[in-house]
């Protein structure tokens, strides 16, 4: 439901209820996500036409977790309140550089590019993730360095509160949000060779595992900062009901740090999943080539039994094979 204006005239207290039911659209906001749900509805159904699956669970978290929180973070109560409350805008501003990029990555929207596309492109699309910029900006420390940049940016410099006075830029500033935060995930998740090659899964874990300790950075900085964020505004916007605008900043910053820790750990358990997939794999095409060089050869006649053998090379060989051999042994 929409709100109306309280007896005061600002807005009424934000109570649970109203905090679960008020909403509020936003043009920009729905022009987005109605995009990207189209898009990605386009190549579900291509792939499906030509008998192809597509994970549903994929598009279950594109959809519900990706465009989910987009939706939340700018139609929802707390961006109707975010310009009377701080603790609305910090959690929102979450929302957008670190769960809807989580969504959407695990949705894994690159991959179905690639499948859905016609060759040409497909061949355009990964041409454009191994273009000199994106390979730069999705380098794992650079894109680190940007989301954290983005959120000190927007919390001690004018950027925040100008935003609030201005719409536009306030649009531009979820867009931006959004951006930073998928420059570091969707690269991290995705089947497509996005990364270098040197970013193996046990890399990525180790990344995902700082940068989870890295997202409390913000969270921390603004909880104990004693200076007001944008405090020219909130002093003059706060409502008589909310509580102390220096509470109110400890509050978003506390959620902050809250959420980003709450989000680490199902994107490690992603890159863990993936892990072991992708080990799996590796381990199922090692048995058949195994299985295809150990075929039984026709007997050698005229030897005598009990020559001197040369140790077999399996058990000399340094390598994955000789090491698959020796846990197999040379009967099977």
């Amino acid at each position: 439901m929409t709100l109306g204006e309280g007896a005061t005239g600002g807005l009424p207290e934000l109570t649970t209820g109203r905090l679960l039911t008020v909403w509020r659209p936003d043009a920009a906001a729905l022009l987005l996500i109605v995009a990207l749900a189209a898009l990605y509805g386009w190549g579900v159904l291509r792939l499906r036409r030509r008998g192809e699956p597509w994970p549903l669970a994929r598009t279950a978290a594109f959809a519900f977790i990706g465009l989910g929180a987009l939706a939340v973070a700018t139609m929802s109560a707390l961006a109707v309140y975010d310009t009377e409350l701080f603790w609305p805008a910090a959690v929102q501003n979450v929302l957008l550089d670190l769960i809807a990029p989580l969504g959407l990555a695990l949705g894994d929207p690159l991959r179905l590019g690639t499948l859905a596309l016609p060759e040409r492109g497909a061949g355009r699309l990964r041409g454009a993730m191994s273009g000199r910029l994106v390979r730069f900006l999705t380098f794992p420390l650079v894109s680190t360095a940007l989301v954290l940049a983005t959120e000190l940016c927007v919390y001690f410099t004018p950027y925040f509160e100008t935003a609030l006075r201005h719409p536009a830029l306030h649009e531009l500033m979820y867009l931006h949000l959004l951006l930073a935060g998928s420059l570091f995930v969707l690269p991290m998740l995705t089947h497509e060779a996005a990364l270098p090659a040197w970013c193996t899964h046990p890399v990525r874990a180790a990344l995902v595992f700082l940068d989870g300790l890295i997202d409390a950075v913000p969270g921390i900085v603004v909880m104990t900062h004693s200076t007001l964020i944008a405090g020219a505004w909130y002093l003059g916007h706060s409502p008589a009901w909310a509580p102390d605008v220096q509470r109110d900043q400890q509050l978003g910053g506390g959620a902050m740090v809250t959420i980003a820790e709450l989000v680490s750990l199902p994107f490690l358990l992603a890159i863990l999943v993936q892990w072991s997939r992708a080990d799996r794999a590796q381990r199922v095409v090692l048995d058949r080539r195994l299985d295809a060089e150990l075929a039984p050869a026709a007997p050698v006649t005229g030897r005598p039994k009990d020559a001197e053998l040369v140790r077999p090379w399996w058990e000399t060989d340094g390598g994955a094979v000789g090491q698959r051999m020796r846990q197999r042994g040379p009967e099977s």
